[in-house]
């Protein structure tokens, strides 16, 4: 299905043209945020408070939906509703029916607005059309949606595509870096933006108004892997020996990026410890994903938020205490880095929940 991009939905609005209805989706999630935004801006101006209704996707009501469209504008052009997170995947088949009617029926002064933030919407590679295309149950709304109106998808950019917004970021902080060092930045984060946000700071921090070089990168930023970190979590999460070590033996192949090894490992319990904690506050993995902007990580989220089922805050505060010692072991001795991670993560294994 022919899809639009961000920019040629700007060019739209500043038409003044608007679409009866948007469906905005992607990894990229801040970018589906920002294009929400204008659409809202155009469409009620500085009436957000009175002209917008605002609609959870997991409690969406089809009747509501039918009235709200219906209603005539209050102080803007245009009846605006934004539908957030409506997941085709978790809903009944007659509600979806229900809302692709009433898409069918938008009157003039509607614009309805779909976006998603809050959970991953699975696309293939269609070689007919020679583009991806969307791949699970919200295809016949995102297919209703390009029909009545426009869809735009916001996958994450490409290392060169970021190296210049890192560049005006770390100079917005007083420092300086060249864009071939800002790609490998880029790069070593897997164009994550959490990541690389969380990467500026400490280098900005560490140059202290120098050049970010890429001796610092080698110096500070370790490369980020695989699912197998997030496999090691699961496995620890629920005891299980092999599957643990297996996924160690893959992060291990990588002779060349090894010293990064224990900080990506350290890295997925911190989000364990999230997800965990997030389950004890009522949040589900949605909120989880879109709090943190877990943009391209939602997958592993999901996966870990099933395994905090199986693991308790004081074991998991003793596997985070193993993963603090284990880094002063390896920093003080020197120590064969493969038989300390493996001692590591037997002790791991040997903790237990407290009932």
């Amino acid at each position: 299905m022919p899809q639009a991009d961000g920019k040629a939905v700007e060019k739209q609005i500043k038409s003044g043209q608007l679409s009866n209805i948007y469906y905005i989706y992607g990894a990229d999630v801040a970018a589906v945020e920002r294009l929400t935004k204008k659409l809202i801006k155009a469409a009620v101006g500085d009436n957000e408070e009175f002209a917008l209704n605002r609609i959870e996707g997991r409690n969406l009501d089809p009747s509501q939906l039918r009235d709200m469209s219906e209603m005539m504008p209050m102080m803007s052009e245009y009846n605006c509703i934004l539908v957030n997170d409506f997941n085709c995947e978790e809903q009944r088949e007659d509600t979806v029916k229900q809302v692709l009617e009433t898409i069918k029926e938008l009157p003039s002064q509607t614009v309805l607005i779909f976006n998603v933030t809050g959970f991953e919407i699975k696309t293939r590679y269609d070689s007919k059309v020679r583009a991806r295309v969307v791949a699970d149950k919200n295809k016949k709304l995102v297919s209703a949606a390009d029909k009545a109106g426009t869809v735009v998808e916001f996958p994450l950019r490409t290392p060169v595509e970021l190296a210049k917004d890192i560049a005006a970021s770390v100079s917005a902080r007083g420092g300086a870096i060249s864009l071939d060092t800002a790609r490998e930045l880029a790069e070593r984060c897997l164009s994550d933006p959490l990541t690389i946000k969380n990467e500026i700071d400490k280098l900005c921090a560490y140059a202290d108004g120098r050049e970010i070089t890429m001796e610092m990168l080698d110096g500070l930023v370790h490369r980020q892997t695989s699912i197998s970190v997030f496999n090691l979590a699961d496995a620890v999460a629920s005891f299980n020996r092999r599957q643990a070590f297996e996924a160690l033996d893959e992060l291990m192949q990588d002779k060349e990026n090894r010293g990064s090894v224990l900080a990506n490992i350290t890295n997925s319990f911190l989000d364990l410890y999230r997800v965990t904690l997030a389950r004890q506050s009522g949040k589900n993995s949605g909120a989880v994903i879109q709090d943190f902007e877990y943009f391209k990580r939602g997958f592993a989220i999901e996966k870990l938020f099933k395994s905090g089922q199986r693991i308790g805050l004081t074991r998991l505060h003793e596997c985070l205490r193993i993963l603090r010692d284990t880094a002063e072991k390896l920093n003080s001795t020197g120590g064969d880095e493969k038989v300390v991670l493996e001692q590591m993560v037997t002790e791991m294994l040997m903790t237990k929940n407290q009932r």
